[in-house]
């Protein structure tokens, strides 16, 4: 809100992005303030945090619980359920979304993202780009040969430079 009132940007003109629990608060906040970016990138992201964080079966869960809480006692399960991305999408219009998964994920399953990604097709009120990218050979830290990387890197930012209508920036015609 701060670059948009301060004439920096525009909301046209504004992405954010955020990986693993960063891609639970960028859910997070396309939930509450949608109309705030026009596009985002959520890289393996923690979105569904109560089905998981209920779960002890789940590795790392309960060792979570120091740090987020315990959601089977009221007082964290009602807060968690308030920021929750997949128990908080409604109908409204989003900005356009880039989701990445990894098949191999420990951390952060790739059904999590996939469901996130039904949902919000489900509930919005627009149409502007849903993309799903899952790495069917890559876990929760994306490809770990550094050109691989980038090439997964210059994927998100073609998305976002596409999405702020900056397509000028590429370094080929970009296909709509």
């Amino acid at each position: 809100e701060y670059l948009v009132k301060a004439g920096i940007t525009t909301t046209d003109r504004l992405a954010i992005t955020g990986r693993s629990a960063g891609g639970l608060l960028v859910g997070a906040v396309m939930n509450m303030r949608p109309d705030l970016f026009r596009a985002c990138v959520a890289g393996v992201p923690f979105v569904d945090v109560m089905t998981t964080m209920c779960d002890p079966s789940i590795p790392l869960t309960v060792t979570e619980w120091e740090e987020w809480g315990n959601p089977n006692e009221t007082k964290y399960h009602d807060y968690m359920m308030s920021y929750s991305p997949i128990d908080n999408v409604g109908a409204k219009d989003y900005p356009a979304i880039m989701i990445t998964a990894g098949l191999n994920d420990p951390r952060v399953a790739y059904w999590e993202p996939a469901k996130w990604v039904a949902r919000i097709r489900e509930m919005r009120t627009n149409k502007r780009a849903l993309l799903l990218k899952v790495d069917m050979s890559s876990g929760h830290f994306s490809a770990s040969d550094r050109y691989r990387h980038m090439r997964e890197s210059s994927i998100e930012y073609a998305f976002v430079l596409k999405e702020l209508g900056c397509t000028e920036l590429l370094p080929f015609p970009f296909p709509e």
